[in-house]
């Protein structure tokens, strides 16, 4: 049965399905028919998102309340305080204070997130990560409310409601949660070419990541900076982890989340406990309309990005993570992020879904905190004055003090409140607006596949092969061979030998390329900013190294390799037969972390075993002891072993197959050797990567 084609593309390259194909027409809640469904009133293209549309705004209302009690999207999410703090004054292009006031330490809270789970989700499900950063400046509260990916799987905020719908769980079932693989997302995605680059990064490595200490975070949009004199300059915001970028590899995650679900929220906890602080340097990509205009792409659209070759990012400051909440419901979960929340000096582009965004966050928090109020919880309340006449309402805690509830009023500077300030007050960028009143997808945006084939150019070989394998794997559980067929279609618009690769992972022959509004930029070169592999980290600090230790074992050895270790700046985690621990050669007792069968390699990012010889036989019939080590070997860990611990080895079959990421702890040098080796973290050279 020949595959149907993907819905009509408008010459902005929006898809559209209408009732001239036999479908009932669309209506409001008031059964008026909607014409447009894809894109959202402006005022010209792309400009400004209009009041007038009211379809939108009782689309993304209806969306907003539509979860009870949690968040509808990012409800599992942890938090921690911190401090941002300036080290390049950005003056010249802004007159924001928190970006040009260089040494001052403003305080800051910041909360990860997935997307799709439930708030009982696990951690190390394949998602994007929320990355959302609240400034208590001086100038009132700025959220920067992003991701770990820079951009996003819609143009326009009209089919965001749409996006989580299918991302969700299906409806009449109630599952799958936290997880992609269903037909709906993939129905949706397949339909929906302007998705094409979100799919590159959420099928690669980005999705699963080793730590939230570990992520970039992105602000996705472009926004406005805008200086004392009025004038505008176009910016990108990126968060750089200081320790480098890390994921974890598909198996372990599935693993990951059996033996800890909450292991993204304990590696944040126990890294702040241990004073070991995470820390991230603000970098911006600043440009100007020449830029803007002479780019390839409209720098407007949120399913693209700016290549740091084009624009380097530049870095201005740094944030640090130093105190965990005191209470993860009056703080984490009651803390409400805005995009629209910003300070004089910070602006808004015409992106179209950012436009959306602005309305959509902060009706949601009205709906999730009870009211209109939800500023009056700590959390939320800025750390400057906050003078306002507004009034009461569900759980308003503080009202204007006083006669006077309005302005003008008569009533003086003492007792008739603020007014207006013409010199410090928000000032929006005076942006000429010229166009019609439309609900249109601007014909700049129709380029959907470009920049997904950039981004999986820009990969390694096992970067792509990673994204090859979870492609497959997500499909596979896609039971309509329709839509499955489909997106491989999309694929060969990005990377032929790529869909050639999920095709043959599928059991299909490769279909023919689907229909683009515009052709593949073939000439786009890779970049390799795009590469967490091309960009590993400098050292093992922040990472955990997992040690199989038994009663006896060499104390000279393990001594060795803990100052070793945390001389690199990582930590030591032992594992042993039991939760009581171990007593060394010496006499030293050494208690452990975690009992074999509780603590799998997967919770490590290396791996060592020490044990004598008598342990090492009586460990190689314990099936927790074996896939420890199969594991570690499986996913392309580093190994240190001590000569006496072979018979273990032997039980998997393993002996004769040991490579460079198996490493004799023999010696004092072999153990500098070792520590030194494992800052690479995978060893990817071994047979199956």
């Amino acid at each position: 049965m020949p595959m149907k084609p993907g819905a009509p593309l408008d010459k902005g390259g929006a898809p559209h399905q209408t009732t001239k194909d036999g479908y009932e027409a669309l209506t409001t809640q008031q059964g008026v028919p909607v014409r447009d469904d894809q894109n959202h009133l402006k005022a010209g293209t792309p400009g400004p998102m209009l009041m007038d549309d009211f379809h939108f705004r009782e689309k993304m209302f209806h969306f907003d309340h539509e979860r009870i009690p949690e968040r509808v999207v990012h409800a599992r999410g942890y938090a921690a305080h911190g401090f941002f703090e300036l080290t390049a004054s950005l003056e010249e292009f802004t007159s924001a204070k928190v970006l040009t006031e260089t040494g001052k330490k403003v305080p800051l809270f910041t909360r990860f997130s997935t997307v799709a789970g439930n708030k009982g989700s696990p951690d190390l499900a394949r998602d994007v990560r929320g990355f959302a950063v609240k400034f208590y400046t001086d100038e009132g509260n700025w959220d920067l409310v992003g991701n770990n990916i820079p951009v996003f799987f819609i143009q326009d905020a009209m089919k965001f409601p749409d996006l989580i719908h299918s991302a969700k769980a299906e409806p009449d079932r109630g599952f799958p949660q936290a997880q992609t693989a269903h037909d709906n997302f993939w129905d949706f995605i397949s339909l929906s070419p302007e998705a094409m680059h979100m799919v590159m990064w959420i099928m690669s490595d980005r999705t699963i990541p080793r730590s939230l200490r570990f992520m970039e975070g992105f602000g996705v949009h472009t926004f406005r900076l805008i200086n004392a004199k009025g004038k505008s300059s176009f910016v990108k915001f990126h968060w750089k982890p200081k320790m480098g970028m890390q994921s974890v590899v598909w198996n372990e995650a599935v693993k990951i989340n059996g033996a800890d679900p909450d292991f993204h929220r304990r590696d944040l906890w126990n890294a702040i406990e241990m004073g070991d602080f995470p820390e991230w340097e603000l970098g911006v990509q600043i440009f100007d309309d020449k830029f803007a205009d002479s780019f390839a792409f409209d720098v407007r659209d949120a399913t693209k990005l700016i290549p740091e070759e084009d624009i380097p990012v530049r870095i201005i400051g740094r944030m640090v993570l130093d105190r965990r909440v005191d209470n993860f419901f009056a703080e984490t979960e009651q803390v409400a992020f805005c995009t629209g929340n910003v300070v004089p000096g910070i602006g808004f582009s015409d992106d179209p879904l950012l436009q959306g965004r602005n309305f959509s966050y902060l009706d949601t928090q009205i709906k999730r905190l009870g009211g209109p109020n939800f500023t009056h919880i700590p959390i939320n309340a800025p750390k400057c004055p906050m003078r306002t006449f507004q009034q009461d309402g569900h759980m308003a805690m503080k009202n204007p003090v006083g006669r006077a509830n309005y302005e003008p009023n008569s009533w003086g500077t003492k007792d008739g409140g603020p007014r207006e300030d013409p010199d410090n007050g928000y000032q929006h960028f005076a942006e000429p607006i010229n166009g019609k009143k439309e609900a249109l997808r601007p014909e700049s945006f129709a380029d959907h596949y470009s920049q997904a084939r950039q981004f999986y150019i820009s990969q390694t070989d096992v970067e792509q092969a990673h994204m090859g394998d979870a492609l497959v794997f997500e499909l596979s559980k896609v039971e309509k061979a329709e839509i499955r067929e489909r997106m491989v279609a999309h694929l060969v618009n990005i990377d032929k030998g790529l869909a050639d690769t999920v095709a043959e992972g599928l059991g299909i022959k490769t279909p023919m390329a689907m229909k683009a509004a515009r052709p593949t930029m073939q000439d786009l070169k890779a970049s390799d900013a795009l590469s967490m592999l091309k960009n590993p980290p400098k050292s093992f600090a922040g990472r955990k190294l997992g040690v199989f230790l038994c009663d006896d074992a060499s104390a000279e050895s393990f001594n060795a390799l803990k100052d070793a270790v945390e001389k690199a700046g990582g930590t030591l985690a032992i594992v042993a037969p039991t939760i009581n621990g171990v007593d060394l050669d010496d006499g030293t007792h050494v208690p452990a972390d975690e009992k074999i069968d509780g603590g799998p390699s997967v919770l490590f990012d290396a791996v060592a075993i020490m044990l004598t010889e008598e342990c090492a036989d009586d460990m190689a019939k314990k099936p927790p002891a074996k896939d420890f080590l199969n594991d570690a070997f499986a996913h392309y860990k580093y190994i240190g072993y001590t000569p006496d611990s072979m018979k273990l080895f032997e039980a998997i079959a393993m002996a004769d197959h040991m490579d460079g990421g198996c490493i004799e702890l023999g010696t004092a040098a072999s153990i500098k050797g070792f520590v030194s080796e494992i800052a690479k973290l995978r060893f990817w050279d071994r047979d199956g990567a």
